[in-house]
Order: structure tokens, then sequence, then C-alpha cells
């Protein structure tokens, strides 16, 4: 991983149904869509880290850090299709390699975008890269606002679902052999795939599921999944911000330090 390089790209959209402008929230001091880019600056493949925003707002509040900031469209569908726009906006070549780092993820290991990327480098025939962690408990693994994958013996992803994948037919209280993954939302691509993928049109697997990934399996690419040892929370309502902001004063997530990458 030493000699990989990737541009790590964080979309920030203002707009949020349960917690609204959340990447604006800035009890710590700083606003949150900052604390994930310091933290993915922190990966070993990172040469740049940059805020693909979509209100002016994101910008001024990103501007005393010396945060990188590219302003997209409002529009967009999704994270993906706003993170095209900003590799196009960047000048970014086809074979170039981008990562996608949530904007509502300050607890993000950046470890685990190393480790999408070695994914993306190493499954064979892999467009997309991401990463995986064991289930914590049989509540996660029945939560359908968790998202679980099942992988083949060479790391590729078979499936991501709501539902609690893979089931145990004789024993549905324990996830057997396999285990149970849950899948980490990091996600690394060469820029030229991110580009044919946002042009291709939503399937309906990824329509009834709502997840966006399932729409590169049903196309027939390859996704390569990294096993890690943990998985990071994303903020969606102002209590779990809350609870970030606690630990962050206990010490849990401040004090490491890392500006961006620009």
């Amino acid at each position: 991983m030493s000699d990989t390089q990737a541009v790590i790209i964080v979309p920030a959209r203002l707009a949020s149904t349960r917690f609204p402008e959340k990447v604006l929230a800035s009890a710590t001091g700083k606003p949150l869509v900052q604390h994930v880019a310091e933290a993915a600056a922190r990966a070993r493949c990172a040469t740049r880290v940059v805020v693909a925003a979509d209100d002016e707002r994101i910008a001024r509040a990103l501007k005393p850090y010396g945060t990188a900031v590219v302003m997209t469209r409002v529009d967009h569908p999704n994270g993906s299709s706003r993170l095209s726009e900003a590799c196009q906006i960047l000048g970014m070549s086809d074979d170039a390699i981008v990562v996608n780092a949530q904007g509502d993820e300050p607890e993000m290991d950046a470890g685990i975008i190393d480790a999408a990327v070695t994914a993306l480098l190493r499954t064979p025939g892999a467009v997309v890269g991401t990463a995986a962690a064991p289930l914590r408990s049989m509540t996660e693994f029945r939560d359908p606002n968790v998202v679980k994958v099942v992988t083949g013996v060479d790391g590729r992803a078979l499936y991501f679902s709501r539902a609690p994948i893979p089931l145990n037919r004789d024993r549905p209280e324990e996830p057997g052999e396999f285990g149970a993954l849950r899948h980490v939302g990091v996600y690394a691509y060469r820029v030229g795939f991110l580009r044919a993928y946002v042009s291709m049109p939503a399937t309906a697997l990824e329509r009834t599921e709502s997840l966006e990934q399932l729409r590169v399996l049903e196309h027939g690419h390859v996704i390569g999944v990294a096993r890690v040892a943990t998985a990071h929370a994303g903020i969606d309502t102002p209590e779990q911000y809350a609870a970030f902001v606690e630990r962050y004063a206990r010490g849990a997530g401040g004090g490491r330090g890392g500006s961006p990458r620009v």
C-alpha cells in the first residue's frame, strides 16, 4: 500500500431528513465534516482529501482549516453521482483511484480506506473495493438499517442486503459457519469505472433494497470486499451526534491530530 495513491473525496450534502445540516454541526469546536476529512487524511494511500459540497456554507465552515472543497450540484441522486462530478472538476484521469468517504462518519478508521483500496487492487476482476466487519450482535443481524454482505472465497461480493444473510437454516438464531458481515460504506473506484457506473440505469434489486452498490453486481461487475476488525458508525440523528460529542470530549475522538492533505 505504501506506493498506492488515492484521492479521498468526502461528499457533503447540507440537507438531511433526520438531522438537518448535520455536516455543519460544531459542538466539538469544528464541523462534523471536518472531523471526517481529518480522519480520511490519516489513510496511508491518501494523497489528497477533498470535500464535495453542495452549499457555500459548507465551504465557508471549512475555510479556517484549509480543507480543499469543490462545489457540486445540489440535485445529485446519490453520493456516487456527486463523487463523479467532483472527479471531473478535479480533472482526474480514468486510471486514478478515488475513494468515497461518507461525510457523516467522524470516527472512521483510516485503515478501512486502505483496506478498500487493497480490495480493489487485489480482488480478481474488481472494479470497486469496499470493506466489511463482523457483526456484533444478532440484533444488528436482524436490523434492516444494518447492511449485510456475503462474499466468495476470493473476496468477491456475492450479495448485499438489509435482510439477515446468510441465514442459518438449521439454527436461525446463530449466524452459522460463514459468520455474518456488516458492510462498511467506504468505496474505492478507478475513476473511469465510476464515470461508467453513474451512467448505468438503476436496477430492480437496487431499488428494492435501496442499496446502490447492487447496481454494480446486477450489471455483472465485481466488488472486492476486505474484511476488517471493526466497523465505524455514521451520525444519522441528533442523539447519535450528542453521543459522539461526549466521546470526543472524553478524548476517544480527539487528540489524534492530522490535517487533510490538499
